[in-house]
Parts: structure tokens; sequence; C-alpha cells
């Protein structure tokens, strides 16, 4: 089993190596000891914790080979963040920030960066606290987290300085997609998730809102009409 786990882990990211592999079985199971004392996840999915988790969260590692800097907002139970980190222990000088409110969640998230060696950093802190205390990351990431308009908004200030985010989507994205597009206007390439069917990441570059500036909610000067 194990064999066929790494072997399918590779086919996602081919530079995995057998270390990092056996350090994402052992999220896994820190993952389900800590699941059932402050309920990270619906019992339901536990049986498919590494296929519909772990290799969904993955697999957006290869989608930015060159990103060293990594921002996860709405972190929970640490996917697709822990995931990530330990992941980026392949990449010399890479590091994530993880930004979860609650304070439990947080606290687990860091005992699994921890026990991972991984180079993450958890800040228990609402995300709109961190605007100004976390750098514009190469990647921004979010799943499961909220509507593709509200995520636009909590991302703004680091995607308008120059972030791409790589945001984890169900079935119904193209309604989130129309929806947004009412405020927002910006660069989005869809990519078909690997792991769920009907599932994409959004790709999404190049920010701007939509007759105001940003953050301030003013209207736009009239130089920009």
């Amino acid at each position: 089993m194990n064999g066929e786990r790494f072997s399918t882990l590779r086919n996602l990211v081919p530079v995995v190596s057998r270390e990092t592999f056996e350090s994402l079985e052992s999220f896994e199971a820190h993952f389900r000891k800590w699941s059932s004392a402050i309920n990270l996840s619906s019992p339901a999915t536990l049986p498919h914790l590494w296929e519909r988790h772990i290799l969904d969260s993955a697999q957006l590692f290869s989608l930015a080979p060159d990103a060293r800097k990594w921002l996860d907002i709405g972190s929970g139970g640490g996917f697709p963040g822990v995931v990530l980190a330990i992941l980026l222990k392949e990449r010399v000088g890479s590091s994530i920030d993880l930004v979860e409110s609650n304070g439990k969640k947080a606290a687990f998230l860091r005992t699994a960066i921890a026990q991972a060696g991984a180079p993450g950093q958890v800040h228990a802190r609402r995300i709109e606290a961190m605007w100004d205390n976390v750098q514009a990351p190469d990647i921004i990431t979010a799943r499961a987290l909220a509507s593709l308009p509200e995520l636009l908004s909590l991302a703004e200030p680091w995607l308008k300085e120059g972030a791409t985010a790589l945001f984890q989507k169900g079935r119904e994205y193209r309604r989130e997609i129309e929806e947004s597009r009412d405020a927002w206007d910006y660069d989005l390439i869809e990519h078909s998730s690997a792991i769920g069917e009907g599932s994409v990441i959004l790709q999404i570059s190049n920010l701007r809102r939509i007759g105001q500036n940003s953050r301030t909610g003013q209207n736009a000067t009239a130089s920009n009409a």
C-alpha cells in the first residue's frame, strides 16, 4: 500500500523524496489523533483522508515550481498549509505562513509543523489583521474557506502587491466566478483538479477592483475613468 501511495504522490509531485512522503504519512496519523479531540474534520472524511485532503493539497505544489514564499489563509486542519509546508522542505530557502484564527486549530497546526520539521509559521489571528504583518508572498492559497468574492477581498492587499492565488474550488466554481466579476477584474487560469472530479484550482493574478480603490471603498478618480 505504501508503495502505491508513494507512486501516486510522485505522479503529482515528481520531485518528492521518500523522506518527505514519510513526513506526510506522519502528518496523516497526527491529524487522525487530534481530529476527534478538536473536530478538525467530519468523521466521514477520515477514511479518505489521504486521497481527498493530502493529495488534493499536494497537487498545488507543482503549479508553482519556482515559488519560495507561500501564504495559506484560513488554514483550519492544515489543508493545504501543512501539506505544502512539508513539501517545501524540498525547496531550499522556502517557507509558508499559515493564518488560522481558531486557537485550538492554530495549536494543532504548530504541533504538526514542529513534528514535521517543516518551514512554516502559524499566526493565530484573523486574516485582516495580517495584511500589514505578512509581506506579499509568491503564492497565496485557500481551501474550503469562503466564496470567491470573499476570498478576493481577504487576499486583495497581497494580490495587489503581485502575489498569485491558487484557490481550490468545487463544482459551483463557475457561479462564483460570475459573481466575483461584478466587483473584480483579474487574470484567470483554470486548472482541473487531479483529485476531485469537477473541482478546479483557480490561478488568479493582477487583481483589480472595479470602480473603487482597493481597501478604501472610495470611488475611482476621474483619471481612471
